[in-house]
């Protein structure tokens, strides 16, 4: 064969400037190709690596529609495509995973210990389900003790029952909570604020100084530090005592203050702990916002939801109102509220010595106690007016806030032999079988042994309420915060209880290991004390929203909440009279 040259080659090449097949102008945009697009498509991702698994395999083998594609759709899926590549056979059937059956037998490690990797499909024990990924140390500790109760879950958390719920979770309706306060019509909303915001805000100030103390505290009794003896229980008793919640408005001593212009914010310690925890409320509450002047007060209605101990309120699966259909008239939240309140009103009286020789007497006697008019003796209760620095730097004028903040009792340190002042709170168990009790242990038979996991389910369930009382404590300078487990003397009685044992903590290091941010804290009534001196003198509510993490402001007339009150004591009058 002749061999062919270059310039045969050359002048044999078609005369077109473009060579290969003809490209039809149907599927080309100036020259370049392109898919097919609807208006009925949505944009959605440019590359989405994770349709395989829309056909995928799911657990046990059923075949569902993947929860992360409900109302998705990915750009260009209305045509087909121009650039879809037939997968062969063999190659869309192909799977990593073994699913042929194994031996039930497995081989144990370490010290009388054996493992068990349960993979999709297969069910767990009596109390668990087998998640996906769940990792189980099974079998006892060194010497074969039963002591293997950690597990480990990459969906759900650690805990002996693996991932809450089943597979139709994302299908429960939504619940529909009632307002703590009714907004009427004549109302107006000023302001809108999303949870994200809030805890975003950062605001470092000093601890803060003393500057009135009224009151007395009687000395903590350490039996109650003791473990209990076996099949011995404590009953709680009913003490009756005087105690004062009196808000910020009708306090003579902030009255008195405001008048010496000694700060520009005044507020009490449960209306402040609410303000400062309110990205982790769940449950609606409300607040009243005052300004006279250049003065602020933050106050609170009369019979407030303020006042009352909230229980489980953080927990995945919080009691249900009765209107949700709870028909357990005991575990609603409302009654549980009343049972908490009531138990930490006593416990506090309870675990107090009481002793008129050996009680520390504050500078002032308590402000709001009238021999004349009160029959029961007074609590030991000691109030403290502390004075913080609100200020910036770009402030002309500083900004500080009173608070008064309380203290229960008073303790001899171990150690140094000083005083230590206190704060006494208690947390309650129900019934930890019961709907709403968000996955508790048995206090009664792991409180002992296990501690660290009944506190650590508790900072799950009552993250607000614990974050409040650890705050109360930092803002009143307390240097130890009891805690008290009291539980029901049998689940079906709410008005028969026993104390389990308590446990104190410094507020601070608590604090830490909620996760709690004092600074946070403060950026935020920073923020909405800033709102509100932008405003023009009157009355103000801030309302947390029922559903949604958000809280909003509302101008309200100046004469609101007050005819409630008036209406309340005539009918109170009218009882009387008949």
């Amino acid at each position: 064969m002749a061999p062919v040259s270059l310039s045969d080659i050359v002048s044999s090449l078609p005369s077109d400037e473009s060579w290969g097949p003809a490209t039809a102008t149907e599927t080309t945009l100036d020259g370049v190709p392109y898919a097919p697009y609807s208006k009925g498509d949505k944009l959605g991702r440019m590359a989405d690596w994770t349709s395989e698994g829309k056909d995928g395999r799911e657990r046990g083998g059923r075949q569902q529609y993947n929860r992360n594609y409900r109302d998705q759709q990915v750009y260009g899926a209305g045509t087909s495509s121009l650039f879809a590549v037939q997968v062969a056979e063999d190659e869309s059937s192909f799977s990593v995973v073994d699913n042929t059956r194994t031996s039930t037998k497995t081989r144990g490690f370490g010290r009388g210990g054996g493992t068990v990797f349960r993979g999709r499909g297969q069910r767990g024990g009596r109390d668990q389900r087998g998640g996906r990924g769940a990792f189980q140390r099974v079998g006892g500790g060194r010497g074969g003790q039963q002591g293997g109760d950690r597990f480990y879950d990459n969906r759900g958390g650690r805990g002996g029952r693996g991932r809450r719920g089943g597979w139709k979770d994302w299908d429960k309706p939504q619940r529909n909570r009632d307002s703590s306060v009714n907004i009427k019509p004549d109302w107006q909303m000023l302001e809108e604020i999303d949870f994200n915001r809030l805890a975003k805000l950062n605001l470092e100030t000093s601890e803060g100084e003393d500057i009135e103390s009224y009151g007395f505290l009687y000395y903590y009794d350490r039996s109650y530090d003791k473990q209990p003896v076996k099949n011995v229980e404590r009953k709680l008793n009913v003490v009756d005592r005087a105690a004062y919640n009196v808000t910020t408005s009708s306090d003579p001593v902030i009255q008195e203050l405001a008048e010496k212009d000694e700060a520009t914010i005044f507020a009490t310690d449960n209306i402040l702990s609410m303000l400062m925890c309110a990205p982790r409320s769940v449950y609606s509450w409300d607040l009243v916002i005052i300004r006279q002047g250049n003065k602020i007060y933050l106050d609170k209605r009369d019979s407030s939801s303020l006042d009352m101990v909230t229980v489980n309120e953080n927990a995945a699966d919080a009691p249900l109102e009765a209107s949700e259909g709870n028909k357990d008239s005991l575990n609603n939240p409302s009654a549980l509220a009343l049972e908490a309140t009531f138990i930490n009103h006593n416990f506090a009286n309870q675990v107090v010595s009481e002793s008129d020789s050996s009680k520390q007497e504050m500078n002032h006697e308590n402000p709001f106690y009238n021999s004349a008019e009160e029959t029961d003796p007074l609590a030991s209760k000691a109030y403290k007016y502390r004075r913080f620095d609100l200020s910036l730097e770009k402030d002309e004028e500083p900004l500080h806030l009173i608070v008064r903040t309380e203290i229960d009792a008073v303790s001899k340190n171990n150690i140094s032999g000083e005083d230590q002042l206190l704060t006494l709170k208690a947390l309650n168990e129900f019934d930890h079988k019961a709907q709403g009790s968000g996955g508790a242990l048995d206090w009664r038979t792991k409180l002992v042994g296990q501690r660290g996991a009944v506190v650590a389910t508790e900072m799950k369930n009552n993250s607000c309420k614990l974050a409040r009382w650890t705050m109360q404590s930092i803002l009143a300078k307390a240097d130890v915060m009891k805690l008290g487990f009291v539980s029901r003397a049998t689940p079906k009685s709410n008005d028969r209880h026993v104390i389990l044992g308590v446990v104190g903590y410094q507020p601070r290091k608590f604090a830490d290991q909620m996760n709690l941010s004092l600074s946070n804290g403060w950026g935020i009534v920073r923020t909405i004390v800033d709102m509100c001196m932008k405003m023009p003198e009157g009355k103000y509510v801030l309302v947390k929203d029922p559903n949604k993490p958000v809280l909003r402001l509302y101008e309200v007339p100046v004469n609101t909440f007050e005819e409630e009150g008036e209406e309340k004591e005539d009918g109170i009058e009218d009882e009387d009279e008949e």
